[in-house]
């Protein structure tokens, strides 16, 4: 297997996308037993997914680790968080004010480590630290009618270069925030009222192309099932492949060019 190193050391050791993967994996483990004891389904989203169902693990290049639930799923897993070990510590808008938005809606982050990523837009503002982390994603209802969600993302896109202008003037946009959110929260609650057999992340996570969001049915998600994953078992949709046409590629079952196969979240990192 190729090594990718993401960081030489002063001693000449090195930090591998293997050394990050180890730890993200324990991670999950832990993040897996709290949503089984409080029975909060969740699945991988994006790369993870795409991890297990053609690596049987994580993609050999990937630094990072995605999860999704549900955002009623999520309301709970705010409180069953606090049964995660001592060696973790949770940053989301709802317990921290000062958080991005634009971000995915939960960062659970190791104590002890750390990591810059290749960002510039979508910056860490919690000043509790910045370990490495799993992100966690709400996914939501969104309206089977396709000019109503245009609509409701267009809303959300116009928002989105205020708060991005704020937050790099190191400014906390707290009224336009809980507005965004609440727009997303709405939005949720009335396709599902309405009925909507579809799901997708939640308005907050807005970068999405207007003209191909990450959408799916609910059906092709639930109810998850568990498969190998590294030398664990970790849950995925029912039928990932709604999915991961979504979120990656129709084409997700054929390898990036060699050029694209390398690591891209990581900028420095200690663990």
């Amino acid at each position: 297997m190729e090594e990718y190193i993401l960081k030489t050391n002063s001693d000449g050791s090195t930090i591998t996308v293997r050394d990050v993967q180890q730890v993200l994996l324990q991670m999950l483990k832990d993040i897996d037993a709290v949503c089984r004891k409080h029975d909060i389904p969740y699945y991988l989203s994006g790369g993870s997914c795409l991890g297990a169902v053609r690596h049987q693990g994580f993609i050999p290049w990937d630094d990072d680790a995605d999860i999704c639930m549900m955002y009623d799923d999520y309301k709970r897993f705010l409180k069953a968080v606090n049964d995660l070990p001592d060696c973790y510590y949770v940053q989301c808008f709802d317990t921290h004010k000062e958080y991005n938005v634009l971000i995915p809606a939960m960062k659970i982050r190791l104590k002890g480590t750390y990591v810059e990523e290749y960002n510039f837009l979508l910056k860490n503002r919690c000043k509790d630290g910045d370990g490495l982390f799993i992100d966690v994603f709400i996914a939501d209802y969104v309206s089977e009618k396709r000019w109503k969600d245009v609509l409701w993302r267009i809303v959300q896109l116009v928002l989105l270069p205020f708060i991005v202008l704020f937050e790099n003037l190191h400014l906390n946009p707290l009224p336009l925030k809980k507005l965004f959110v609440w727009n997303a929260r709405h939005y949720g609650r009335i396709n599902k009222k309405k009925g909507s057999k579809l799901i997708g992340y939640d308005l907050c996570w807005c970068f999405d192309l207007i003209k191909d969001p990450v959408v799916y049915p609910y059906e092709d998600v639930y109810p998850i099932t568990y498969v190998p994953f590294e030398d664990t078992e970790l849950p995925i949709p029912n039928t990932p492949k709604s999915l991961l046409d979504a979120e990656v590629s129709v084409h997700h079952m054929s390898y990036p060019p060699k050029d694209d196969q390398k690591p891209k979240h990581i900028k420095d990192i200690r663990l």
